[in-house]
């Protein structure tokens, strides 16, 4: 396949348009991993369960679900660029929609407006990945892929260290328990003065989306212009005729399920645990999988290829649900080594493998995008909005965790949730990839 830009003559550095979709990749991951952050906040001021609470995944991704085909279709007619732009401005209503749900503590407001925010991610997600792995070669694919997860991941640090900072801000020890404590007049007041807490970071929020909107809008990123192959493949009249898209698909379901369950559920498992500054465990997970990340821009495909990376995370994943069922909830051996010379806070064992897996999958989003995309030609924009709605992975699974901690009354017994999962990327690591025909 060949991917042409609309410049006059001569071939243009890949140099500005990795800037840019850097930026957003950053966008991407503030937006995404405030919801680990967001989730036992709002158990607390809303008054809900672990499946409640985590009813603030399903609204997020399931807009990539209900919007990845409306959003390829509104590309083709807009372009990439100006379909990004677009994303930017759903994000700023989505952003505005808090403060009236801030103001009401209104869970269904906070679920709205997290919707608002997962369709603007929908079209950005849709236009910037193939964006990412067409502007060079295929097989250094991944590691472009990986320079954008580290971004997208390092927001991820940031974010639930800042929520913190600016939400939590000398209630360290307040949880669940506290408020049940207080009495009726003193817990509504404590909500209503928790909740307006919210109000100015998503202000924040909308006013740096719009500045984007305007930088996309009128930087001089080129458009992308995706030319038909002349192969067997282009005779294929959906899709759904290829196995590898289709696969590929069903294996980012399974690790944006797993990847949303390390992130936002170890705040919850924390906080079970009673362990301190609960908000904050996000922060872990998304560290190791900026180490994962590194990993993949030194060494694919250098010292690896695509399909190993993915092979070897799957094998690591499943190890790590393995642990997260099953290790101590105390601070013992594991925990000590991990963190007890370090100066980190030590946390429990099952906590430290939750965290753990995120360098475990880290490298399962960069391998499966350029395997999954390769040889589609006209057909890469319905492709790319296929993989999209695996994202809807990242609604369902942790929705199923919850029910699970909420039947079992366990939450470390709903980690076991995530080894299917793992199970079927190395499928795909091993078979899938390479299928071509049903």
């Amino acid at each position: 396949m060949t991917v042409a830009s609309k410049v006059d003559g001569q071939s243009r550095s890949s140099v500005l348009p990795m800037t840019i979709i850097g930026v957003l990749f950053f966008i991407f991951g503030f937006v995404t991993w405030l919801n680990g952050s967001l989730i036992p906040f709002l158990k607390i001021i809303c008054e809900l369960n672990e499946f409640q609470a985590l009813f603030v995944t399903f609204a997020f991704y399931i807009a990539y679900t209900v919007m990845a085909l409306p959003m390829s279709f509104i590309l083709r007619r807009t372009g990439y660029k100006n379909g990004m732009a677009l994303g930017l401005g759903i994000m700023v209503v989505g952003s505005l929609l808090f403060i009236p749900a801030a103001q009401s503590a209104n869970y269904m407001a906070f679920l709205v407006a997290l919707f608002v925010l997962g369709t603007g991610l929908t079209i950005l997600q849709t236009a910037s990945n193939p964006y990412v792995v067409h502007i060079g070669p295929r097989e250094s694919a991944a590691m472009r892929i990986s320079i954008m997860g580290l971004i997208n991941k390092g927001a991820g640090v940031i974010v639930p260290i800042m929520f913190t900072a600016l939400v939590l801000s000398g209630l360290e020890n307040f949880n669940s328990d506290t408020l049940a404590a207080l009495s009726e007049a003193e817990r509504q007041a404590q909500i209503s003065e928790l909740s307006s807490r919210l109000v100015m970071p998503y202000v924040y929020m909308a006013g740096a989306l719009l500045f984007l909107v305007g930088l996309v809008k009128f930087s001089s990123l080129p458009e992308l212009d995706f030319e038909e192959e002349e192969t067997q493949h282009n005779k294929k009249g959906s899709i759904m005729q290829f196995p590898q898209v289709v696969l590929g698909a069903i294996a980012l379901f399974a690790y944006v399920g797993v990847e949303v369950i390390a992130g936002d559920t170890i705040g919850l498992f924390g906080e079970n645990l009673g362990v301190a500054n609960f908000a904050s465990l996000t922060s872990y997970t998304m560290v190791f999988m900026v180490f994962g990340y590194l990993i993949g821009v030194t060494c694919i495909p250098r010292f690896m290829s695509q399909q190993t990376a993915l092979l070897l995370s799957a094998v690591a994943g499943a190890l790590c649900i393995v642990g997260a069922a099953t290790a101590s909830t105390e601070s013992t051996l594991i925990a000590d080594v991990m963190w007890g010379w370090t100066g980190i806070p030590v946390i429990p064992d099952a906590v430290t493998f939750v965290a753990l897996m995120g360098l475990a999958h880290a490298l399962v989003w960069p391998a499966v995008w350029p395997l999954a995309l390769e040889g589609l030609g006209k057909f890469t924009a319905q492709g790319s909005a296929l993989l999209i709605m695996g994202i809807s992975g990242g609604a369902i699974l942790p929705l199923a965790f919850g029910k699970m901690a909420h039947y079992f009354d366990s939450t470390q017994f709903a980690y076991w949730i995530g080894l299917p999962c793992y199970l079927f990327i190395l499928f795909y690591a091993v078979k899938g990839h390479k299928m071509r025909k049903w």
